[in-house]
């Protein structure tokens, strides 16, 4: 059980143009958001549904130049990465946690479709 890690693997559909910044020193990030399907039979119908998830996705460095040049919305994307997790304070002043993943490596798997 040593072995076991925050690691999170996601194949979907880029649903925004990532957007790079640069911050700090010269480091590069890169933002967007994956939309991931699955189909779920529902019990008490019997009938088939899908089910789209939206991730909030982040990249560092050159991940990040990368994911800039070979992305786009609609791209379909497989990202390896892990789970953060980040508490922040809304504008009224509540306390809200979000969960991110932060991409090590990506593979764009193909042509991109509208969202």
């Amino acid at each position: 059980m040593s072995n076991l890690r925050n690691k999170v693997n996601l194949i979907g559909r880029v649903g925004n143009t990532p957007e790079k910044k640069e911050v700090g020193n010269g480091y590069t990030l890169t933002r967007f958001s994956i939309a991931t399907n699955e189909s779920l039979k529902d019990n008490k119908t019997g009938d088939w549904k899908n089910l789209t998830t939206w991730h909030n996705v982040y990249a560092w460095g050159k991940t990040a130049e990368r994911m800039c040049m070979q992305l786009d919305k609609g791209s379909e994307v497989a990202v390896e990465g892990k789970l953060v997790v980040k508490t922040y304070e809304s504008k009224d002043g509540v306390k809200r946690t979000t969960v991110e993943v932060e991409v090590s490596d990506f593979i764009a798997m193909g042509k991109k479709t509208t969202v």
